[in-house]
Formats: C-alpha cells, structure tokens, sequence
C-alpha cells in the first residue's frame, strides 16, 4: 500500500490556499498534516472556507513542523523567499512555490512547474518546484507545441480576460463587486510580469529564440477562469496543426485539443485545459481556457507533488466541470 504522503501549507486561508485544502481533502494518498496561518490560528477551516463545513474539523496553526514530505507555500509574491530566509526547514522536504518568487532565472535549487514543459526534470524529485503562473499557464499551453517544433516564428498576440479571484482576496478598487459586475477593463497592457516566464519557455525550447508576445490582459465579470484568444503567422495547414498538438500533448493527461470552439464552463472547477485552432489565410488562431484556481494555481501545484513523489500524475484530480 502506497504510504501517504504529508503535507504542510503555508497561507492557507486565501484563495489558492483554500483550494488547495479542497483538493488535498479528496486526496487518497495525502496526510494534511498541518495549514499554517497566523492571523487564524485556532480557528477550524471551515470557519475560513464555509464550504468545508462537515469536510474536517482540522483548525489553523501558527506551528511549523518539519515531520512532512512537502511544503506548499501559498503565500504573496515575494513572501515565499523571506519566509524560506526566515525559517528553519528541513532539507528533506520538498517545497512547492504559488508566487513568483523562484519562477524566473536559473536556481540550482528550483524547476519550473509547468509539467507540459518540465515533467521529467519534476518527475526526479530532486528539486522544489515554482509553480507557473495563471495566466503564463494558459498562454504557454496554447503555443509550447509550435516553440516544441521551433515554429514559433512571428510575433505573438493575446487578449485574455480572468475572474475575479485572480487578483486574490485583498480589497482594492477593481476588485470590489460594484466595480466588476456588469464591466470589463483592461491591466498591465504589454507589460504583464508572467510575460518573463513565457519568454523563458519559449527560449528553452528554440535556443533562446523568442518572438514578441502582445498581451493584453482583461478583468472580467465573473469569478473564476481563464479565457484566452492568441494569434500568429503559420505556414502550416490546420490538419498539420492539430496533429502536431496532439502528438505533443498525448501523454499530457490534462491538455486537449477540441474540434469545435470551446468556452469557458468547460474547464471551470477543474484541472484541464482546453484548446481550440482555426486558420484564416496565414494567421492561426488559438482559443485556450483554464481555472485559474486549479490549473492555474493550486491543482498545478498537486499535479506537480504527484509528480514529485511518484504517483499517477492525476490522482486527485479527476474533478467535475461546472456544465451548467
């Protein structure tokens, strides 16, 4: 019987903490072991995320122990490093980033989290893992088969818009209710920070070739997902296309190439990612969707842990869409 791995969390009372807690509860080979938060210790879960009531009776703890296999760190960007600095943790037990803090440049102790790029390196288990970003997931996802193939040639653009969670679960101006229902706005036009982690994919991957990507990011009306459209210059026919996709992705459990459009209920409260390509003359046209939460954070971050510690790759993770 495969023995249970235990697992730590730090910051587990915001968004992508509190959807991590919802996997790892489902999780038939883990042990919670403890979910650190210092402005909620002593309190049960549930008391956080009303959800969970009836799921665990499990409270916050401002305690660190080092008795477990992992640490997730769910933590703001740039806490992630100071609390590394700050603590003592054993050197036996793996750590699994959700900031950007180890995303970007070559660190001897890190591997990017990206499994569609990345398994093999995750799959030794020698490294903690940075996982990607949300929406550097998705758009990564959408052109990794053609910087596979070194046809990523001609410059990139993108308009994707995201739910509300994405901005995480401090209070500001653009976040507030009044403020994203009913609208729509644009953010960080061209100058996204998960730019730097698609740009260093894409050079892994063409020997430091890397075309221009415009992004326009967009904040939309609804909670939770990652809706974006993404087009270049291919030479290449659709049929061609859609084979050289399938071929890159058919041993990727959680990418899938779909004939038909696709939307974004599709992959809402799961872990998958959905493409679409259609062709007009030279220009393909590429639609990707994602969960932010899930693909795009903490289910990526469980990926990555059964990876790490070599289980099947989706145990855990075979959630149900939103249909309706």
């Amino acid at each position: 019987m495969q023995k249970k791995i235990k697992v730590g969390i730090i910051g587990g009372a915001g968004y992508t903490g509190g959807e991590l807690i919802r996997v790892l509860l489902n999780h038939p080979l883990v042990e919670m072991v403890f979910v650190h938060s210092k402005s909620n210790a002593g309190k049960a879960l549930s008391q956080v995320h009303t959800d969970l009531l009836g799921d665990t009776h499990q409270q916050f703890t401002n305690t660190i122990v080092n008795e477990i296999d992992v640490l997730f760190l769910c933590v703001g960007h740039g806490e992630s490093e100071k609390f590394l600095a700050g603590n003592n943790i054993s050197k036996q037990v793996k750590c699994i980033d959700l900031s950007e803090d180890f995303r970007i440049g070559k660190n001897k102790h890190w591997v990017y989290g990206l499994p569609e790029l990345n398994r093999n390196e995750i799959k030794k288990g020698e490294l903690n893992i940075a996982n990607p970003g949300c929406f550097a997931t998705c758009i990564q996802l959408a052109i990794l088969p053609l910087a596979h193939a070194r046809l990523l040639k001609h410059d990139v653009h993108v308009n994707g818009i995201t739910g509300s969670t994405g901005a995480g679960q401090s209070l500001s101006n653009t976040s507030h209710f009044s403020y994203r229902n009913n609208n729509i706005s644009a953010y960080k036009t061209f100058t996204h920070q998960h730019l730097k982690e698609i740009h260093q994919s894409i050079q892994q991957l063409q020997n430091r070739i890397s075309p221009a990507i415009y992004f326009i990011p967009n904040r939309g009306c609804f909670t939770r997902g990652i809706y974006t459209t993404l087009y270049t210059k291919s030479e290449l026919s659709l049929e061609a296309l859609n084979l050289l996709y399938e071929k890159y992705y058919a041993t990727h459990p959680f990418v899938h190439i779909s004939g038909v459009p696709i939307d974004l209920k599709q992959v809402v409260n799961t872990n998958k990612c959905l493409l679409y390509l259609e062709k007009q003359g030279d220009q393909l046209l590429i639609t990707s969707a994602i969960d932010n939460l899930l693909k795009g954070a903490s289910g990526q971050a469980v990926q990555n842990m059964n990876l790490l510690f070599g289980i099947e790759e989706t145990t855990g993770l075979k959630l149900k869409a939103t249909g309706f």
